[in-house]
């Protein structure tokens, strides 16, 4: 993948690794603060919080209580959507 953004961007493939990981890095600081990350024409990143839920273990047929957590959400936008159908 780094080929192509650097053929693309011009840029050589250490700076197109670069800058793809500085992208990447900055979009996950964003979500750790709990922030929404909107790519115009990709999608959207946010963060949801998933509440407590009662689970059984099929080995052992235990039951547990997984506890709430933030999980990281993708919506895509609309130009991605038209490209994958």
């Amino acid at each position: 993948m780094f080929e192509v953004v650097a053929k693309k961007a011009h840029l050589t493939k250490k700076a197109s690794r670069e800058a793809v990981e500085t992208l990447l890095d900055e979009v996950k600081k964003a979500l750790a603060k709990g922030e929404k990350v909107v790519l115009s024409g990709f999608g959207t990143f946010k963060v949801t919080r998933v509440k407590d839920k009662p689970v059984i273990v099929p080995r052992t047929k235990e039951r547990k209580i997984v506890k709430g957590h933030r999980v990281a959400r993708f919506t895509p936008g609309k130009t991605l959507k038209k490209a994958v159908k």
